[in-house]
């Protein structure tokens, strides 16, 4: 499936991994390209979900807003489980 977002979004909208691809949000300047897992899912007012996304090879740590696209199972899903280490 081919990943689309607004330059911060980046993630896959049916499984919501992602790329390790930024230093800080949108510049495209991370070299080191890990699989970003989802891990877990908060939800805010409004229906905002917010996933956060650690990657697989070095360990980083990103929160990211959830895409109006996005599978709402798995953010359901990933929002009942305890965060995973």
């Amino acid at each position: 499936m081919r990943v689309t977002g607004s330059g911060y979004t980046n993630h896959c909208p049916q499984c919501l991994w992602s790329k390790h691809v930024d230093e800080n949000p949108g510049d495209r300047a991370s070299p080191c390209g890990g699989n970003m897992e989802p891990i877990s899912v908060s939800v805010h007012s409004r229906g905002i979900y917010r996933v956060l996304h650690r990657c697989a090879r070095c360990g980083f740590i990103r929160i990211q807003n959830a895409g109006k696209t996005d599978n709402i199972e798995r953010l359901i899903e990933l929002s009942t489980n305890p965060f995973k280490k």
